[in-house]
């Protein structure tokens, strides 16, 4: 069974820490000021605005002790990771949950953050939540309803969102346990205790950054390791900033997916919106959802 963290209320206090790239202090004001706003306490840890240690907001053992500490502090109900980048896969195995299993807490990312949420769903068997980070309050973010997503699920409120749909959706109804992150940190899970399970479960995948060739490849291995098999159902949400080789792989980022999923008779829905970009909906990885893909919208809808 999955443990659920206690959700917030007024006067708790969320931690904002660093565990992979570099973020400034300044970067992360306005996440400051509206969590505060929004009537919490900040404690910030010391990789956030810390030294930078060229890739990373510090060394491997800065990172593993400022959130262990965050881990272990009994007055942190939540952890916000500043941003993703690269580093968490460097630190994880460091990690001590014994504590953090006595007195769970949501954890809170994505992108590289999808290695800290594959690992406390396999190993830790504890509900997190992945969603924006602090940049994405900069520039009138904090008002916006994927930003607001956060707010509410932090709080409880149970999560419940639509999206248009797409002409390379199957479609049909799933019940589930939901779980996914980032493609690229997914697949580079394989093979580790971090590894997600998939069966019986509704994926949900994004990327940034990627040629469609290797997409492609990624496709290929999650299908190889068994991992696309026996879903519930399956949600491809952004993959924005992808390019193509000199010589075209033939594909769009879609298509290359959807030709993967051909063998397959779940739901998938294209398009939701779980992304590096501002749309990106807080999900609650762990616990149970309803995925409906039907003609005109899809919805993935929180189970009580």
């Amino acid at each position: 069974m999955i443990k659920i963290p206690p959700y917030l209320k007024k006067g708790d206090t969320v931690a904002i820490v660093c565990p992979a790239g570099f973020l400034s202090h300044e970067k992360a004001q306005t996440c400051i000021n509206t969590l505060v706003a929004w009537g919490f306490q900040v404690k910030l840890g010391k990789t956030l605005g810390g030294v930078q240690q060229n890739y990373f907001s510090g060394s491997d053992a800065e990172r593993l002790a400022d959130l262990q500490a965050m881990m272990d502090d009994p007055t942190v109900k939540a952890i916000l990771c500043g941003r993703g980048g690269y580093g968490v896969s460097r630190i994880i195995d460091g990690l001590d949950f014994k504590q953090f299993k006595k007195h769970p807490k949501w954890i809170i990312g994505f992108s590289d953050i999808t290695v800290l949420h594959a690992h406390l769903n396999s190993v830790i068997k504890t509900a997190s939540i992945h969603a924006p980070m602090a940049g994405a309050f900069n520039d009138g973010g904090a008002e916006n309803e994927w930003v607001q997503s956060l707010r509410k699920a932090i709080k409880g409120q149970l999560t419940n969102y639509s999206c248009l749909a797409n002409p390379l959706n199957k479609l049909g109804k799933a019940y589930g346990d939901i779980i996914g992150g980032n493609l690229s940190l997914l697949v580079h899970l394989i093979g580790t205790a971090s590894s997600i399970k998939t069966k019986g479960k509704i994926l949900f995948i994004e990327d940034i950054g990627e040629h469609v060739y290797q997409v492609d490849r990624m496709m290929v291995q999650l299908k190889r390791a068994g991992l696309l098999k026996d879903l519930a159902g399956l949600i491809i949400g952004g993959f924005t900033d992808m390019e193509d080789t000199t010589v075209p792989f033939g594909k769009s980022v879609q298509e290359c997916i959807a030709e993967h999923l051909e063998e397959y008779d779940y739901p998938v829905c294209f398009d939701f919106p779980v992304s590096h970009a501002k749309e990106n909906y807080a999900i609650k990885i762990g616990l149970p959802h309803q995925l409906l893909v039907g003609k005109n919208k899809t919805s993935l809808k929180e189970l009580a």
